[in-house]
């Protein structure tokens, strides 16, 4: 029975080291974002517009128009004018 114990010792703790090593890896290049962000920063690059164009690029269009006709109707419904002027289709 402790030969089952220590394989199963061995599975566990190959699985928390390949966690720790990804964890590792995540924490590098977080790092490594934050210091492409503050090149652009450096560089007078607005890092507000620059992260809301990767979170648009992560949208697919169909994603981009609900979510355009959305902010579009909360904003008349608190009776502000259009939020953003909308940006032809490319």
């Amino acid at each position: 029975m402790s030969d089952s114990i220590g394989i199963a010792g061995d599975r566990i703790r190959s699985f928390v080291e390949r966690v720790e090593r990804i964890e590792t890896e995540l924490k590098d290049l977080a790092e490594a974002k934050k210091e492409i962000l503050s090149e652009a920063k450096g560089e007078g690059f607005d890092v507000k517009v620059l992260k809301e164009i990767i979170k648009l690029r992560k949208q697919d269009q169909e994603e981009r128009d609900e979510h355009d006709t959305l902010l579009d109707v909360y904003m008349r419904a608190m009776g502000q004018a259009e939020a953003s002027p909308k940006a032809p289709a490319a």
